[in-house]
């Protein structure tokens, strides 16, 4: 069965300032184009043709001819939420950050994977976390797999950097079974729980449920523009690295 692909876009990405003052944060220019073209570029390139979007703050200016979906909460809710406004999951789905850019192989590497949930990690994530942070360890989150790959903990606060074997990218993979998992935990829990659920508290939750997330490993070839210092770290690096390990073209 064909997969699609689902990009979460609600959000307006406070962290970017100014440059999200008129426009989402999907917008931000990065190389000259916007993440979101990246992206769309990235999932095509990997073979996949259905792609929708939710869209959340300043949806008006969307205008790719692709299906939406909108979240009209987004400053109320997190990556989830969003999700959830998107419940029409029949086959696989790979789901997408917004501002996230990454190689198109790593979207072939995470759609061959058959498990019913599975995430990627950037193994080399603490190289790009240095060029975005003094000290790594203020953002950077527990990630902890078995020898099967499957996720054992994400998304803790630590000040062991040992606690850290790579980094969650913002790309998961689905089957219908393993959207109907995460829809029971999920309705679960009450309004108020819902709201506040992030990504990785999603997949903590998930494992302390018993439930199976299987982890892609990748080495590089990827980065996330949460901050507009971001964005400008980048454009640094690859003016003066040639051979920057997390560039995505």
């Amino acid at each position: 069965m064909k997969t699609r692909a689902l990009i979460l876009a609600a959000g307006r990405g406070s962290r970017m300032g100014a440059e999200t003052a008129s426009k989402p944060k999907c917008f931000t220019l990065l190389q000259g184009k916007r993440l979101l073209d990246w992206q769309l570029e990235a999932i095509r390139n990997a073979g996949i043709e259905n792609i929708s979007i939710v869209t959340g703050y300043k949806s008006e200016l969307f205008d790719e001819g692709l299906p939406t979906f909108h979240n009209p909460r987004w400053n109320e809710t997190n990556m989830v939420g969003s999700l959830f406004y998107a419940d029409d999951f029949e086959g696989n789905t790979l789901i997408s950050y917004s501002d996230i850019v990454y190689k198109s192989e790593h979207i072939v590497k995470l759609n061959q994977a058959e498990a019913d949930i599975t995430i990627t990690a950037d193994s080399k994530w603490e190289s790009l976390w240095n060029l975005r942070f003094e000290d790594p360890l203020d953002d950077a989150e527990t990630f902890k797999s078995d020898e099967n790959n499957q996720l054992t903990e994400i998304g803790q606060k630590t000040d062991d950097i040992s606690n850290i074997e790579a980094q969650y990218m913002g790309l998961i993979k689905l089957t219908a079974k393993g959207w109907r998992k995460i829809k029971e935990v999920y309705e679960s829990l009450d309004q108020k729980q819902k709201d506040k659920m992030d990504m990785t508290s999603l997949l903590n939750l998930l494992i302390d449920r018993g439930i199976s997330v299987n982890v892609v490993f990748i080495d590089g070839g990827w980065c996330e523009s949460d901050a507009y210092s971001d964005v400008l770290a980048y454009e640094k690096e690859i003016k003066t690295n040639s051979n920057w390990e997390h560039y995505w073209r």
